[in-house]
């Protein structure tokens, strides 16, 4: 017998799955610790996210320097960590990260990947923070990195 429906079928059942795994990232965007959306309501918005670090996916591939020419360091995972999406647009934003002290990196990439932002050391603090203004309506995507590669640090970061 040259056609065995069987065997067609598993094949087809196979190539099902791997059309339907490589359609997936285009479909949704991910985040390693999930998405977080804030709208304006009658006080600041605030929010704290939980994450930690230790990829070893250079953040400086993304962008070297954001839009106001910080230098984009750090490492961490090339999936981002997190998405906040902004249900309007927000005049300015605080996000700032607490590890304990470690030296953490923050890069921010705004809708359609059109605006950077990073932050590094904060004063005296070696945890990373941007203040800034012009906050789109949009998704950003969030990784909070390290200075050395593959170090772990568990982290959260303020959002208002």
């Amino acid at each position: 017998m040259l056609f065995n429906p069987r065997a067609h079928f598993k094949n087809g059942a196979i190539l099902v799955a791997i059309a339907a795994a490589a359609a997936l990232p285009v479909l949704a965007e991910t985040a390693n610790f999930g998405t977080l959306t804030l709208s304006r309501g009658s006080g600041s918005p605030t929010a704290v996210l939980r994450g930690s670090t230790g990829g070893s996916y250079s953040l400086s591939a993304i962008a070297n320097a954001d839009r106001h020419k910080n230098k984009c360091l750090g490492f961490a995972t090339p999936t981002p960590d997190h998405i906040i999406v902004l249900q309007q647009d927000f005049s300015k934003l605080t996000i700032q990260v607490n590890s304990g002290g470690k030296d953490t990196t923050l890069l921010i990439q705004g809708p359609n990947g059109n605006t950077v932002r990073c932050g590094d050391d904060t004063g005296q603090n070696k945890d990373a923070g941007i203040v800034d203004t012009g906050w789109e309506a949009g998704s950003y995507k969030i990784w909070v990195g390290s200075l050395e590669p593959g170090v772990k640090s568990n982290y959260t970061v303020s959002v208002q």
